[in-house]
């Protein structure tokens, strides 16, 4: 029957999202209770709370207490003890349950190491807290945040700067489903209560969960105070503005496998980040909700403020506030607690090639070849299942790929790269999954022995990425797989986990991982701890070279070791238009290297779609082309001309600016800033900017994008976010100043761009066939001047591959000088063209012969005009 299951899934899987297969709230034991639970609440008058905090106290920093949550009917009290430290200069929350161990396999403690995977590495604790208190509530005083804890009805005010901004449990939604047992649940319920599906699931595709620590759910309310746009809470196909969904679906956090999503969609996706963003023009909020079980978020929007009801089905009720002035400083400040992405090495910042599957080696070698007969520019292509023996991972079919190293070596003298997939579900039958069950390293089933399902490759077992054991177990067979060469790489998907015959085409939440845990508590972060194991053997097997990988599933923390893509799009116009504020919000919570495949991965685009998407493509910070098995080939010079054309220009363009990706992500390793930044970042004082979602600047570069994403579109009309001037950079050519509300005309080979006045971006322009051969190649620089002639910029150039530190170059402009200030030690930096742009003029200072080793500044004059400008 399993394997009847998984044929038909196989067949499937190319057609339409089943939204049967995916439990809705109201199918969702814990959803359902607690949207129960808070409906009842609401329509109380005479509610009074069971929670109250029953003590509070405060040691070298650390707040600690009790709350205590009464239930009448019993005489009896649960304690739930909790802790406030100040991490990173943010309020962190921690609630627990004391609980007596039950018998059985299972962990019977709530899951409390989720921290240990999403948070970095020696987090900095505030002890200069101050703690006063009451009989009736308490007060916490860090930096210019101020929390006022009422102790009965329980309820946090949170003031920034003397002004409240945040409430929790204002609306009294406060639950904690204590430990009871089957046979004395009814004595256990408060009149609010439902105990819908508390041990028993009765959802089709879940029957056989054993549930059995029985209702474990947490749940509490947040009332932002003045806020209205709220962001972040990925993976799902919607707007970058968030939702209200009191009357809808929730947003779910829940890593699936969901082919061919929908767009417009609360429905769950391969990723979660629990955190959450609201702004207003004085005042940021974060909420970053520490916890892996599949979890909902129901939003409720009034005119001026909203309510954010946060719910997840066992662990700890774990989450930390955020408060800053500006919605940079609470990207940065979550990034100090998660950690900020790693720079990545720079050649996957380039043009990369995939479908599933190139046939064989000879298939991998022409299409290499074709792109210098097309002079195309890039960097790496990828191979999917088909290149593994029978689809056993750390194989090679010996038919189809006898030579990987002769193959590797021939990409290598362009400066080409190789990314190969390895999925976690490991082949039964093989050397590899013989080890894993050996060493008893592999996911157990709820009876504590090896679980069996079906992906890919027909029977598999899957690797318990969470036990420290596999770590040696990995790093030894991927130093086997990939030796010697350097310029291979690695690819992790369907590391939800995916199961096809599993219920929501995933393991079963009984299933049990290290430290006897169950899946049901650590599932979100499942692939995040999978693609760690590979990030890790990377850099056992060359310790000086930065990895990289791409991972379909990624949780809070991911940002630090992987790349992410929003998964099996389609090749239709509305997958293209999505793509850009899902990308957004992936940068908006800290995980900027993020990416859409280009062309659409199931169907067949057309010329028109195809010639578009990838206009849009050379902006997603990971830049991929990639296709199902059964679409046609699309490589770029399959479109014909005059599309060849014009994809082979939109990607020398992304080649042009690599300086500015890097830069970007520069940056963002270092202090969080998005390398694409949506509009209300850039000014959050202009109302207008909370919900663009189709504009977006390239991190501080001052470039400002608009991509084509309409069919048969003629013309496209940009939202300035400030009143700056800004000058039209259509296809990386400078030229008149754009009129703010004016439409432009955009033929199919152009690519709609501004570039902000007050900026200074470095390109490299010369043809290069990777950007391994551009590494000597000179920079041209294009300074745009503001309204008061002034300008900076910045670049920073390493050797794109080692963990040596590289280069800072900070440029500025002022009073017709340009000047360079330099920091680090590397090659010099060759500046061959100079353009600046103020205004009607424009001056080029071309062959300028400067190589930039120091502190360097050179005047200028404006002698003549060059382009055709409006009026300011």
């Amino acid at each position: 029957m399993k394997l009847l299951l998984a044929i038909v899934f196989f067949i499937s899987y190319g057609c339409a999202v089943k939204d049967y297969l995916f439990k809705t709230c109201a199918q969702s034991g814990f959803c359902h209770r607690n949207r129960h639970y808070a409906k009842e609440v609401a329509n109380s008058a005479n509610f009074t709370s069971p929670y109250s905090v029953n003590s509070i106290e405060s040691n070298d920093g650390v707040i600690t207490g009790v709350i205590v949550k009464d239930l009448p009917q019993l005489d009896v009290n649960i304690e739930l003890p909790f802790e406030i430290t100040i991490v990173e200069d943010s309020f962190r929350f921690r609630l627990s349950e004391k609980r007596d161990p039950i018998p059985g396999h299972v962990n019977s403690d709530r899951y409390n190491e989720t921290e240990k995977w999403a948070f970095k590495d020696q987090l900095a604790v505030d002890r200069n807290v101050q703690l006063s208190k009451s009989h009736h509530q308490a007060d916490v005083k860090y930096g210019n945040h101020e929390v006022i804890i009422t102790f009965h009805p329980i309820t946090f005010v949170f003031k920034y700067n003397g002004k409240e901004q945040l409430r929790i449990n204002e609306q009294q939604f406060l639950n904690i489903e204590h430990r009871r047992s089957e046979e004395d649940n009814e004595l256990h319920l408060l009149p609010q209560e439902s105990s819908f599906d508390m041990f028993h699931d009765s959802f089709d595709d879940s029957k056989s969960d054993s549930l059995p620590l029985g209702p474990e759910s947490v749940a509490v309310d947040f009332s932002l105070v003045g806020f209205s746009n709220l962001y972040g809470i990925p993976e799902h196909a919607d707007s970058l503005l968030l939702k209200d969904t009191s009357t809808k679906e929730p947003y779910r956090l829940y890593n699936v496998d969901i082919f061919e999503y929908e767009t417009d969609s609360r429905l769950p996706m391969y990723g979660s980040i629990p955190f959450l963003t609201a702004t207003k023009p004085d005042a940021s909020v974060g909420i970053f909700w520490v916890n892996s079980a599949d979890s909902y978020i129901d939003i409720k929007k009034d005119t001026d403020s909203s309510t954010v009801h946060w719910i997840s089905e066992n662990g700890l009720l774990d989450f930390v506030v955020i408060i800053e002035d500006s919605p940079n400083k609470v990207t940065q400040q979550y990034g100090k607690i998660t950690g900020f992405t790693q720079l990545p090495p720079l050649f996957s910042l380039g043009y990369h090639q995939c479908r599933w599957n190139y046939n064989d080696q000879k298939d991998v070698l022409d299409v290499h070849a074709k792109f210098d007969e097309y002079e195309i520019p890039y960097d790496t292509i990828w191979l999917d299942i088909e290149y593994t023996d029978n689809k056993k991972y750390f194989t090679w079919d010996k038919e189809t790929f006898p030579d990987p190293e002769k193959m590797l070596n021939v990409l290598d003298r362009t400066g080409r790269n190789l990314v190969a997939i390895i999925d976690p579900h490991i082949k039964t039958g093989y050397d590899v999954s013989n080890e894993i069950l050996k060493k008893n390293i592999a996911m157990k089933n709820s009876a504590n022995e090896p679980y069996f399902g079906h992906c890919w490759p027909g029977e598999s077992i899957w690797i318990d990425s969470l036990n420290p054991d596999c770590q040696n177990f990995w790093n030894k067979k991927h130093k086997q797989f990939m030796t010697p060469a350097h310029n291979i790489y690695l690819w992790n998907d369907m590391n939800e986990p995916s199961v096809f015959n599993g219920p929501e085409t995933s393991a079963p939440k009984d299933n049990l991982f290290h430290g006897q845990w169950e899946l049901r508590s650590i599932h979100n972060l499942y692939g995040l701890s999978y693609h760690e194991r590979t990030y890790n053997a990377l850099l056992d097997r060359l310790p000086s070279q930065r990895p990289f990988i791409l991972t379909r599933s990624y949780f809070a923390g991911s940002q630090r070791t992987a790349a992410m893509w929003t998964g099996d799009n389609m090749s239709k116009w509305e997958y293209l238009k999505i793509s850009i504020p899902m990308v957004l919000t992936s940068n908006v919570v800290g995980m900027p290297f993020a990416g859409a495949d280009v062309g659409g991965f199931f169907g067949n685009p057309t010329n028109e779609l195809l010639t578009r998407w990838y206009q849009t493509g050379i902006w997603y910070p990971f830049f991929r082309a990639h296709a199902h098995i059964d679409s046609r080939r699309r490589e770029p010079w399959l479109a014909g001309e005059p599309y060849t054309g014009y994809i082979r220009d939109a990607i020398k363009l992304r080649y042009a600016l690599l300086p500015v990706f890097y830069t970007s992500f520069y940056e963002s390793s270092i202090n969080g800033t998005p390398v694409l930044k949506p509009l209300f970042y850039e000014n959050p004082q202009n109302l207008e900017n909370y919900n663009i979602d189709d504009e977006f600047f390239v991190g501080n570069s001052g470039i400002l994008v608009k991509p084509i994403t309409s069919e048969g579109e003629k013309e496209v009309q940009f939202a300035l976010p400030d009143d700056e001037v800004y000058y039209d950079f259509t296809n990386g050519v400078l030229g008149k100043v754009y009129k703010k509300g004016s439409k432009q005309e955009v033929g199919l080979d152009d690519i709609p761009i501004l570039l902000k006045g007050g900026s200074i971006i470095p390109l490299k322009t010369r043809y290069r066939r990777s950007s391994k051969l551009m590494k000597l190649d000179p920079y041209s620089l294009i300074i745009a001047l503001d309204k008061q002639g002034k300008a900076t910029g910045k670049l920073y150039a390493d050797d794109g591959e080692t963990f040596t530190k590289g280069v800072e170059v900070n440029f500025s402009v002022d009073k017709n000088t340009i000047r360079a200030t330099v920091t680090g030690e590397y090659l010099p930096i060759p500046i061959e063209k100079i353009t600046i742009v103020s205004g009607h003029d424009l001056v080029t200072i071309a062959n300028s012969h400067v190589n930039i080793n120091s502190n360097w500044e050179l005047p200028f004059e404006f002698t003549s005009t060059h382009i055709d400008h409006d009026e300011l």
